[in-house]
């Protein structure tokens, strides 16, 4: 479940980063295109572990990789990823949001993981690495499973790099699927001080 907090209402890219550290978000309003903060409780988290041993990977997911469906980038359409994730119905994804997270792209903090069929961009995800934590805000695909090949290649990224949360906010159908679990928010905040105590480099 979603709550609302009090918390700075001129938001910056610096402001997003500072919610994360304290354990919330911003999401747009599509009617008034205002912002404002939240948190969830309890938490979706993807837990971290090597081998891909915090997650499930379906059999029909394993074949789709073995046989190299997709080609896989990362930061090559930021722009175009959040764009595509923002066309759905009761959208968070508003113009102040899109332009706040390209911000966060172009300071080198948010980035964005694509799948391609030929030159199409056809799935893809976004979201904040912040010190030992990355934070994931949304995803799109166009031809199935797109957006789950994204998702492995993302986790290969955080299990590479020492990241020690996988923050998803709320389990979705798919996050569930993929063996996302829930924690009580006390127990995520123990797990965000320290990844927030690190550093770590989105490298691939």
């Amino acid at each position: 479940m979603y709550f609302e907090v009090s918390f700075d209402k001129k938001i910056t890219y610096k402001k997003v980063l500072e919610g994360y550290s304290k354990g919330i978000f911003p999401m747009g309003d599509v009617f008034d295109n205002s912002l404002s903060w939240y948190f969830t409780d309890p938490r979706g988290i993807i837990k971290l572990e090597p081998d891909f041993k915090g997650i499930n990977i379906p059999r029909s997911l394993k074949q789709v990789l073995k046989k190299n469906l997709f080609e896989v980038k990362v930061d090559t359409k930021f722009k175009e990823v959040i764009e595509n994730c923002s066309y759905r119905f009761d959208t968070w994804i508003t113009p102040k949001i899109k332009k706040l997270y390209i911000t966060l792209h172009n300071k080198g903090y948010a980035h964005s993981v694509e799948t391609y069929q030929g030159n199409k961009l056809v799935g893809g995800l976004y979201g904040v690495a912040y010190k030992g934590a990355f934070f994931g805000e949304s995803m799109f695909y166009i031809e199935p499973n797109a957006s789950k090949v994204a998702f492995i290649k993302l986790y290969e990224i955080l299990i590479k790099n020492n990241y020690l949360l996988f923050d998803i906010q709320m389990i979705t159908p798919v996050f569930k699927i993929l063996g996302a679990i829930n924690i009580p928010i006390k127990v995520y905040h123990q797990l965000l001080s320290k990844a927030m105590s690190v550093e770590r480099e989105f490298l691939y």
